[in-house]
């Protein structure tokens, strides 16, 4: 797919929320974070429209992420001009926004914002949380996103408040290229001249046959600590991050022991990392031996705890000696060029590398059974008007992988298109936070996507552990139709309040499961493929009730960390709403 095809898709599903401004531009703005949240960029981004003159200067944020232990803040800011055509933003455009963003960072950090702002305003909550939590922030980044095309992508970073702050743009053809490819791991390029002096002695085994060649080496700890400082979470497998950043304190604890007193027995330590390229350069080391000079497209599939704590050790305890530091590293180079049976080896290398880990096992879950059927239930079951089908993306990019390899003309791509509009895919972790709510947990999906992922899955063992069984075409049709109930709700709950429409989503739509789920004929709404105007409005009442009870029972807290808590989710079932509307279609008679 050409990056002009690529941005019209991306205009069509912004305007198919049909919001018309400033929403166009949050729905855009929800689009790229969700990807970057995807692809490990970002970590459960929330949207936060604040444009405002503050001490005469503009103040300007679109969204915000916060880590779970509140050491990494990124800021978003959107430029969004809902362009047809490929066409340049100008350099000053985005300067202009960073230095708005960053306006709005340095009032946060120096606590000159939160006292201008009402009492009731959710901007001012989230100013004080930065405020509390600046002197504790090991990383700040913030990004321009825009549909244009930016002529520069990264910025010099500024300091705010004593900290560092990075500034990227992440622009339409840099959208393009993480999608059409399916692997935004092609940007992590890494020159060892660069990042260690010269290329690293190895012992490379070439693949006699295989679909991969094989190396062993020794990374140099300040390395991989400069290769985390530029990468970041992108660094690391995809699937995995949400356990990076939040379990194992007691490993990590170890890591950051051994870093600090005994650098020097590190090598012999800890077990190494497990890294994948899409390509190797070999060169000439020190004594003449063989290196590896270059890599593109890394990734590393086993080792995040190591590489994340060597990062933040460093970070925390300045005097720490990475020069001592060696992590023993094998780097398995893939040869296939058949992007899906590059897709598998990757996931099973990662599987395979973790089996330490048995909750990584059920996260590493492309070629899980369920998923395997619910891809395949979605290319053979059609929509009621008889051509029309959903597409269920398995694995990550393929959805594009699919138009690329059967859309080999204009006629067949614009046919394949108006079967599987881009509207109707699906992604397995998209899937998995609307079962999820129907469950009636929207706690659960309110912890971020990769987390409710591990719990669906988990859900799906059965009571031995074992595979839970397949889902038949009745149970597809099910899946789908509150599939495209919680779209609906979303599209619908978007414009009504300012932030945190995702959590009054997963809410409303819950409290509508469990109050009413049960008399539910999703059979009607598979068959209409969406909801009765009586039911919508029925969400929409709910809606605003819960946004006002979340706002209530918060008690001055962020909603979108108070929506997470057992609490929140026994309060909001527990309160009393107005009445079901018993003339929706869909409701089955008492």
């Amino acid at each position: 797919m050409e990056l002009i095809d690529f941005l019209r898709e991306t205009q069509a599903e912004v305007r198919e929320a049909e919001d018309g401004e400033p929403f166009a531009e949050r729905r855009f703005t929800d689009i790229v974070t969700r990807h970057m949240e995807e692809i490990g960029m970002t970590y459960e981004p929330q949207l936060m429209h604040f444009s405002r003159t503050v001490a005469n200067a503009n103040v300007r944020l679109s969204g915000y992420s916060v880590s779970e232990e509140q050491e990494q803040l990124d800021l978003f800011v959107s430029l969004y001009e809902g362009v047809d055509e490929v066409v340049q933003v100008p350099d000053t455009e985005t300067k202009t926004a960073v230095e708005q963003c960053l306006r709005f960072l340095r009032l946060c950090a120096e606590g000159k914002l939160a006292a201008r702002l009402d009492p009731s305003d959710e901007v001012r909550i989230f100013a004080e949380l930065i405020q509390g939590m600046y002197d504790d922030l090991e990383q700040i980044r913030i990004y321009v996103l825009t549909d244009r095309v930016a002529r520069t992508l990264q910025f010099k970073p500024r300091e705010i408040a004593g900290k560092t702050v990075h500034l990227e743009v992440m622009d339409i053809a840099r959208l393009h290229r993480h999608w059409s490819e399916g692997k935004p791991r092609d940007e992590l390029v890494v020159d060892f001249t660069d990042v260690s002096g010269g290329p690293l002695p190895c012992v490379f085994v070439p693949g006699d046959g295989e679909d991969y060649d094989y190396a062993l080496t020794a990374i140099p700890g300040e390395a991989l600590r400069l290769l985390y400082e530029q990468f970041g979470a992108r660094l690391l497998e995809a699937n995995v991050r949400s356990f990076l950043s939040v379990k194992g304190k007691g490993v990590n604890a170890g890591i950051q022991t051994t870093l600090r007193s005994a650098p020097s027995r590190f090598m012999a330590y800890n077990n190494g990392i497990v890294m994948v390229a899409d390509e190797m350069r070999l060169g000439e080391a020190d004594g003449g031996v063989g290196g590896i000079a270059w890599l593109r497209g890394l990734q590393i599939v086993n080792g995040g705890q190591t590489t994340a704590s060597i990062y933040f050790t460093k970070r925390k305890y300045p005097e720490t000696d990475l020069s001592r530091v060696r992590v023993p590293a094998k780097i398995i180079v893939m040869k296939t060029e058949d992007p899906v049976k590059e897709e598998s080896l990757v996931a099973d290398i990662s599987r395979f590398a973790n089996t330490q880990n048995a909750v990584r096992q059920s996260d590493l879950s492309a070629n899980k059974p369920f998923h395997v059927a619910v891809e395949r239930l979605s290319l053979s079951v059609y929509c009621p008007d008889g051509r029309s089908r959903w597409f269920y993306e398995r694995a990550a990019g393929s959805y594009n992988t699919m138009l690329s390899r059967e859309g080999t003309t204009p006629a067949k791509l614009r046919k394949l298109k108006d079967e599987m509009p881009v509207a109707r895919r699906i992604t397995k972790t998209d899937l998995a936070k609307y079962l999820t709510a129907w469950d009636r947990r929207p706690d659960v999906v309110s912890r971020g996507s990769q987390k409710n992922f591990v719990q669906f899955m988990e859900s799906l063992s059965g009571p031995d552990g074992g595979e839970a069984p397949q889902p038949d075409v009745a149970e597809f049709k099910q899946m789908i139709a509150k599939a495209k109930l919680y779209r609906d709700a979303q599209k619908l709950i978007r414009p009504m309040f300012p932030a945190f429409q995702a959590n009054i989503t997963a809410y409303a739509y819950s409290l509508l499961a469990e109050r009413v789920g049960g008399r539910l004929d999703l059979e009607r709404i598979w068959n209409a493929q969406g909801g009765s105007p009586q039911l919508m409005d029925q969400i929409a009442r709910w809606a605003r009730e819960v946004d006002q009870l979340l706002t209530r029972t918060a008690n001055g807290r962020m909603i979108s960390e108070w929506a997470k808590k057992s609490e929140c989710r026994d309060a909001v079932f527990g309160a009393t709403y107005s009445a079901v509307d018993e003339t929706i279609p869909e409701l089955r008679k008492r």
